[in-house]
């Protein structure tokens, strides 16, 4: 086994780990629905929120490779719907611009900024995400040196590629890096299959313990907030 070193680099999951993501997308959704209302009206007629939702995860099961890439899944899903309709494909890229500026319009926990500018004092910060948030629209890109997404890399959390890549850029050994995330299996067991200390950023409390002890992951540590990480990481840079 790989001995650890102290940490030099520290990478984070995005969407519930920096900011709440499902009111994010839910709020996008309800936009997105009113915009075809006025633009494809036919799909917004014919189809729900929730129906779309089910014809994109339909769609998945027979085109698994969209699982890396949720933006194309969302716009492949709203392509048949349209050529299923008679809609005209030309406002696909519309419909798409209004539901990213949506999805962005996030709100980091209050906690994150302070602590990624403690941060930074002490270690090179990154980013790894699944999801399809644009750091420069957020307002957060200055904030990492290497910033990956499963869509631009080809792979996805919990595939150990994506972890030795951000480790590979910053030029740090995987046994060297801290890895954050809020999921058990995509976050904690992708990043310590890599070779990464793997923190648990578990905002939900106690109730959701019996979940990590139910999928049998022990994560290197289980924080609720970034206070608690700061105050883990200065035990690992003492050892």
């Amino acid at each position: 086994m790989t001995a650890r070193m102290p940490p030099k680099a520290i990478l984070f999951d995005l969407d519930d780990t920096l900011w709440p993501i499902a009111p994010v997308i839910a709020q996008a959704e309800v936009t997105l629905h009113a915009w075809l209302a006025e633009h494809a009206p036919r799909v917004a007629q014919q189809f729900s929120i929730d129906q779309l939702r089910a014809r994109r995860m339909a769609l998945l099961v027979e085109r698994p490779e969209l699982h890396v890439d949720l933006a194309s899944l969302r716009r492949a899903g709203l392509q048949a719907a349209f050529a299923e309709l008679g809609e005209d494909e030309r406002h696909l890229d519309g419909a798409m611009r209004h539901f990213s500026a949506a999805r962005n319009a996030v709100q980091l926990y209050d906690d994150v900024l302070p602590g990624l500018l403690k941060l930074k004092e002490r270690l090179v910060l990154g980013t790894i995400t699944n999801g399809n948030a644009d750091l420069e629209v957020v307002g957060m890109a200055h904030h990492f040196k290497v910033s990956l997404a499963a869509a631009h890399f080809g792979s996805a959390k919990p595939d150990p590629a994506i972890f030795l890549e951000a480790c590979r850029v910053l030029n740090v050994p995987p046994s060297a890096a801290v890895y954050v995330g809020d999921d058990l299996k995509l976050d904690v067991e992708g990043a310590q299959r890599a070779g990464l200390r793997a923190v648990w950023m578990n905002r939900r409390g106690a109730a959701a313990l019996a979940e990590a002890e139910a999928h049998g992951i022990a994560p290197d540590a289980v924080c609720a907030t970034f206070d608690e990480l700061l105050h883990w990481l200065e035990t690992q840079l003492a050892d």
